[in-house]
Formats: C-alpha cells, structure tokens, sequence
C-alpha cells in the first residue's frame, strides 16, 4: 500500500502552549515512510469541523487534531461514519479524549501512537443532534464551560478561578431523566455529565468505569 495522508488541524488559541513546538516535531519525529501531510491552521469556531469535512470528502486516510477537547470534537464530528480516521496530539487544557485513550500528553509520545497507526473503532453520543465524543455536561458543568470559553486566560487554572468563583451562588435546575423514553425520576441537580469518556480533563474523573 502507498503512503497514508494526514491532515493536522491545529487550533492556535488551545491550551498554554505554542503548538510551533509541535509542528517542529512532526518534521523530526513522523514517518516519512508511512505518512504525507500537510498542516491547516483553525481561523474560527466550526473551522476544524470545515476542515475536517473536507478531508474526508477527499478521502485523505487520518485527521489529526492538536489541540483540545473542542478541537477534538469540531474534527471528529466531520468525520464519523467516514472512512477517514481520527488521531490526536494533545495540545488543549484538559485533553480529556486523549487521556482517556492513553494517547501521551508528551507531543513525542503522542507522534510515537500516530507512527505505530492501529485503528479502533469509537462511539460517540448525541445532544440535540451534535455528535459529542468526550463529556457533555448540563448545570454548573456547562455554565463553567461557557465561562472558561468567555475567558481570556485558558489553563486548568483558568477553569479552578471560573469553579471557586461562580460554585457557591450557583442555583440547581430540575431535570427530568428518560431511559429508553421512559421517565425515571425528576431530579434537582447541581450538574448533570453524559460521559463517552472517564473524565473532563487534567485526570478529573467523572465516570471512571467509561468505555
């Protein structure tokens, strides 16, 4: 078989660090032998989700996100049920996915997985008809996230000053849970996580026993 072809999606805003490190690396430490690639830098929110669509209508065999679990997920999204592949070097602030793929959050480590190129199959769950591929989560969980995004900073202690600041004048919603469109309870809630995925990011374990 010929060479692979990789498409990286690089969001330049994730995380804290410069993703230039990275793309160092790749020239250094991806094989050659085994892949072509080319590099597309995110301009806006959706971009990913634009690039990665384009990709697999092209056929090219693997996207590879850098960036976050938002990044992650705008690829992903484009790309499911596709014959195009995800891959990841963790670049974001909790990169979630990738830690609980036990994907390196080391770029060498990470570019290592990609050369060694052993596909598996993923699921995904749905909310409003958006595919979401780590956690999504109601209540304070989705309150946090919409301030972290408001945010200038980003860096988990971004997400610690947004929790400690807002996690005591934060009013509980009513939700009602179906299961298999059956109604099982009604709950007051503080949060409520629909986790793909063992946890949010940074190790913080919100289902542990997720697979």
């Amino acid at each position: 078989m010929g060479r692979k072809r990789i498409v990286f999606v690089v969001n330049p805003i994730s995380g804290t660090n410069s993703k230039k490190n990275i793309l160092k690396l790749l020239d250094a430490r991806l094989d050659r032998e085994q892949f072509d690639w080319e590099v597309k830098t995110t301009e806006h929110m959706g971009h990913a989700t634009e690039i990665a669509r384009t990709a697999a209508n092209q056929g090219i065999e693997i996207v590879c996100a850098i960036g976050g679990d938002g990044t992650v997920n705008e690829a992903a999204r484009a790309i499911a049920h596709s014959e195009t592949a995800l891959a990841i070097i963790p670049a974001g602030s909790g990169n979630g996915l990738a830690r609980h793929l036990h994907i390196p959050i080391d770029p060498q480590g990470a570019i290592r997985v990609l050369n060694e190129c052993n596909l598996s199959a993923m699921d995904y769950g749905l909310i409003n008809d958006h595919p979401f591929f780590c956690t999504c989560g109601m209540g304070f969980d989705a309150f946090i996230s919409m301030e972290f995004a408001r945010s200038g900073k980003r860096g988990p202690l971004t997400y610690m000053e947004n929790v400690l600041k807002n996690g005591l004048s934060y009013n509980p919603d009513t939700y009602e849970i179906f299961i298999d469109d059956k109604e099982q309870s009604e709950y007051k809630a503080f949060l409520i996580s629909c986790a793909n995925a063992s946890q949010y990011g940074n190790n913080a374990y919100i289902a542990p026993r997720a697979s």
